[in-house]
């Protein structure tokens, strides 16, 4: 609309075209702009042909494919392109877990109702790191065992566990904490 003005300024008139431009009220700049003819038509066919092949792909792997074909657009301009065809795909959130209710600690009535056991690490003072196994018998507290050692595998908690039984008798419950650690052992 100003543009037109600005020319009919300068013809009807005979202004410059700076005193045209000031009389509207449009910089001289956006007088001048002209806007590209639209050149991504080939860019969007592309990438609706890739993407229709390979649904699963998101936008770097697409790009990269084209970048195979011997295509050398900017990534700025594929990545718009991309996102103005609605292709990007949605991020994938966290995995969450469901919310628990942890039942109270219950204070046991007697010895091997409920023993706790688990890990613990330090390291050396030249640096090496070691671990040790705890299992504490949760009515008096009683330290049942320590194993230490640069490497606690799997069997050698077991043999632990299996030597207090021997001695104490099995617990009516295990303590655990949800840690790694002890996922061999369990079913």
């Amino acid at each position: 609309m100003k543009r037109e003005l600005v020319v009919t300024l300068r013809q009807e008139h005979g202004l410059s075209e700076r005193r045209a431009c000031a009389a509207v009220n449009l910089r001289r700049s956006a007088n001048r702009y002209r806007s590209r003819p639209n050149r991504d038509g080939e860019l969007v066919e592309l990438l609706l042909q890739l993407a229709h092949q390979r649904p699963e792909e998101g936008f770097p792997k697409l790009f990269k494919r084209l970048r195979r074909q011997g295509w050398r657009w900017n990534h700025k301009r594929v990545h718009r392109v991309y996102c103005s065809l609605k292709l990007n795909k949605r991020r994938k959130g966290k995995k969450r877990l469901p919310t628990r209710y942890p039942l109270p600690l219950v204070v046991p009535e007697a010895m091997n109702e409920c023993w706790s056991a688990d890990f613990m690490s330090d390291a050396l003072w030249d640096g090496r790191r070691y671990r040790t196994f705890n299992v504490v018998d949760d009515f008096n507290r009683e330290i049942l065992a320590i194993e230490v050692d640069f490497n606690l595998p799997a069997a050698r908690v077991v043999r632990t566990l299996e030597r207090i039984a021997a001695v104490r008798g099995y617990p009516l419950k295990l303590r655990l904490d949800n840690g790694p650690e002890l996922v061999d052992l369990l079913p």
